[in-house]
Order: structure tokens, then sequence, then C-alpha cells
């Protein structure tokens, strides 16, 4: 299951859009409203997956909205995620997870605070419960493809 970066639904986040450039954007905005705004931004950079391409993802439970989430691994051990969510803030909320996670190794994926980046982007007090639970549900499902996928 090897292949190049970007094979399979593309998008600028770890790349063009980095993890970095995302904090420092949120940091600047205190106003939920600003943040929201800012979600729906990065929602709108990430495309939207075909029909065929969600078959080839799988369906994270635990989410108020209907997400999926695939992978590839690269020949550099390196994972291409990927997906989509049907809710504009959950979708913005994976643009973030993605821009953390793209083109990292499972290791450094696994390294990943991303409480941290939440807290630094200040969208941690923000979020509903049920919000909370869903992006935790999103990032154990991360976190679990890359344990699963990565040789042994």
């Amino acid at each position: 299951m090897t292949s190049t970066k970007h094979e399979l639904a593309p998008h600028p986040f770890g790349t063009e859009i980095n993890i970095q450039g995302i904090v420092e954007q949120f940091s600047t905005h205190k106003a939920w409203e600003d943040k929201y705004r800012l979600l729906v931004q990065l929602a709108k950079q990430l495309p939207a997956l075909t029909d065929e391409e969600k078959q080839q993802t799988q369906e994270v439970k635990g989410c108020e909205n209907r997400v999926w989430i695939g992978a590839l691994l690269n020949d550099n051990e390196t994972f291409h995620f990927y997906g989509d969510s049907e809710g504009r803030v959950v979708k913005g909320l994976f643009a973030i997870l993605l821009a953390a996670i793209e083109l990292k190794t499972a290791q450094e994926i696994l390294n990943i605070d991303f409480n941290e980046i939440l807290t630094q982007t200040g969208l941690s007090g923000q979020l509903s419960e049920s919000r909370q639970t869903g992006l935790q549900s999103l990032i154990t499902a991360i976190q679990n493809i890359a344990n699963e996928m990565t040789p042994a």
C-alpha cells in the first residue's frame, strides 16, 4: 500500500498550509465568531471527496456529522491523510489536524500533542462537549491508522 504524495484526494494542508501558520492565525483572534469564520475558511480549502473516494475511507464513529478518513503510506513511510465531513466546523477542525499530520511518519503522528494544538488555537474551550468527543474520535482514528499501516 505504498504511493506517492497526493495521488488520491489532494489538499493543501501540511504542505502549503502548515500547522504553525494556522495556530498563528487563530491566536490573533479572540472572539468565537472570528475563529468560526477561520474554521469555515479552512473547511472550504479541503476538497470534498467523491463518492468513490469515500468508499476507500473509513467513517469515523462518534462524530455529530459524518466524517470520512483515509490514508496512504508513502514510499518514505510518511502518510498522506485525507478525508471529508458533512459539517463545516468539523471539516475545518479536520483541516487543522491534516496540517499537523500530513507527510509525517507514524511515530511523529503518535508524538503530536493534539490537545496542545487546540489550546494554542484557542479552540479547546470553544467547542461543545459533543464536538470535543467527535474530535477526539477523529484523533483516535488518525492514531489507529498510523499504528495499523506502519510496517513491522
